[in-house]
C-alpha cells in the first residue's frame, strides 16, 4: 500500500525556514511521504533532507513578476503532481493550492505565518495590497480551518472571515546541551559580551538600525549580527562611518545549526521590530524563542505578543522606548549586573522546556490525526 503523498510549499529557498522544516518532519513522523516544494536563488544554501526538496529556478527573484510566474509554475507542478493533501504556507502560495484542491478534491492546509496583508513591503502601493486581500478573502472564505503563529493574529482571522483557527508558534526543538562550542572557536573574543540580533529578515524599521547605533554608548561588549535582510549594507556603511567595526560584527546567513552556535554563547538576544504595522505589532519571531533555548536572556521591544512571553517568564526585559539610547542603557545595565543577567539566564533554560516543539508539535500533530481519521478535515 502507498503511503499518502503531502506536497508542501512555500516562495522562499527552504533552506532556513525553520517552521516548516519542523512541520514537514512531523508529517512524515506520521507516516506521510513529504514533497517540500520552493525555490532556489543565486545565495542559496544547500539543504540535506530526509524528504523529497524541489525548488524552483525562476527568471525573477522578487517583485510583482517573481510571485505571478512562481504562482502559475506552482499551479501547473500541483496540477501534474500527485497528492492527497495540499499543505499551503502563508499567502503567497495559498491561490495555487486552493484552485488545485478544487480541482482533484483534495484537502488543503493553510498556515499563515503572518498577517500578509499588513506586512510593510505592500503598504502604499494599493494595486498590491488590494490583490493579495482579494485572493485572502476569496480563499479563506471557503476555507473551514486554518493554522497561525500566534493569539492576536488568529483573532483577525476569526473576527473578519468566522472561520476557526489553530494557534501553533514558532517554538524550536528543544536543544540538548551536549556540547559546548567556546567564543574561541567562532572568532570571537573572550574577553568580551556578546549581544546578538539574528534573523532572516534584517529589514528597515525592524530595529537593527537602532541597535548598531546604540554601540555607541556600550562598553566592553560585542554587537553580533547574523543574518541578511536589506538593511544589512547600510548598517555596515554606518559601522564603517561611525568607526565601530570593533563593537559591531557581520556574520551572515548561516545553517541552522551554526546558528545556534552563535547564539549560545552570548549574553543578551535581541528582538527589536517596531509597531509599525499590524504584522508587526502582532508578530512573535523565531528569534525569541531560539535565545530562550540558547539559555540566554532577551531584550525586546513592547509588541503585544513579544512583551508577553518576556514577561510572564522573565527571560529578560521590554524597552519602554524604541530609541538607540534607551537600548543601550538597558543592554549596559543588564551586563553590569551579574546576577539579574543569570536570573535571565536561568529562567530562560527552565522556559526552553516549556516553549519547545516537543510540545507545541502536539497541536499539528492532533489536526493531522483528525484529518486521517476522517479523511475530511477542512475539506473545502
Amino acid at each position: 500500500m502507498r503511503k499518502k503523498r503531502v506536497i508542501v510549499s512555500v516562495t522562499n529557498d527552504l533552506a532556513t525556514d525553520q517552521r516548516v522544516a519542523r512541520s514537514c518532519s512531523v508529517l512524515r513522523n506520521m507516516g506521510w511521504e513529504v514533497m517540500l516544494v520552493g525555490r532556489v536563488l543565486p545565495n542559496s544554501l544547500p539543504i540535506n533532507r530526509d524528504y523529497r526538496c524541489v525548488r524552483f529556478k525562476l527568471l525573477f527573484n522578487r517583485g510583482a513578476l517573481f510571485y505571478a510566474v512562481y504562482n502559475i509554475r506552482l499551479f501547473f507542478f500541483l496540477l501534474f503532481t500527485r497528492c492527497d493533501l495540499f499543505f499551503s504556507n502563508d499567502l503567497d502560495t495559498l491561490l495555487p493550492n486552493f484552485l488545485i484542491s478544487k480541482l482533484k478534491r483534495k484537502p488543503l492546509v493553510y498556515d499563515s505565518h503572518e498577517y500578509f496583508t499588513e506586512v510593510p513591503e505592500i503598504q502604499g502601493r494599493p494595486f498590491v495590497k488590494n490583490t493579495w486581500k482579494w485572493i485572502e478573502e476569496f480563499c479563506l472564505s471557503r476555507l473551514k480551518s486554518m493554522i497561525t503563529v500566534n493569539e492576536s493574529i488568529a483573532k483577525l482571522f476569526r473576527d473578519k472571515y468566522h472561520i476557526h483557527v489553530t494557534v501553533v508558534r514558532n517554538v524550536p526543538i528543544k536543544i540538548v546541551h551536549s556540547e559546548t562550542v567556546s567564543k574561541a572557536e567562532l572568532g570571537l573574543p573572550e574577553d568580551q559580551k556578546i549581544v546578538i540580533l539574528q534573523g532572516a529578515g534584517i529589514n528597515v524599521h525592524r530595529g537593527a538600525e537602532e541597535a548598531v547605533e546604540a554601540m555607541k554608548w556600550v562598553d566592553n561588549a560585542i554587537l553580533l549580527i547574523v543574518g541578511s535582510g536589506d538593511v544589512v549594507p547600510q548598517l555596515k556603511e554606518y559601522v564603517m562611518v561611525n568607526e565601530l567595526s570593533n563593537k559591531v560584527w557581520f556574520v551572515g546567513k548561516v545553517p541552522a545549526d551554526q546558528l545556534r552556535k552563535y547564539t549560545s554563547v552570548a549574553d543578551i538576544g535581541l528582538s527589536l521590530d517596531k509597531p509599525l504595522n499590524i504584522n508587526y505589532e502582532f508578530s512573535l519571531p523565531n528569534k525569541l524563542f531560539d535565545y530562550i533555548q540558547a539559555g540566554i536572556a532577551v531584550l525586546a521591544s513592547d509588541l503585544v505578543e513579544v512583551a508577553s512571553v518576556v514577561n510572564q517568564y522573565q527571560v529578560g526585559e521590554v524597552l519602554e522606548e524604541h530609541k538607540a539610547q534607551v537600548i543601550a542603557n538597558h543592554i549596559q545595565q543588564m551586563l553590569s549586573n551579574p546576577e539579574l543577567l543569570e536570573k535571565y539566564k536561568q529562567n530562560s533554560k527552565t522556559t526552553a522546556e516549556i516553549l519547545c516543539w516537543d510540545n507545541e508539535k502536539e497541536k499539528l500533530e492532533s489536526l493531522l490525526e483528525e484529518f486521517s481519521a476522517t479523511n475530511t478535515f477542512i475539506l473545502l
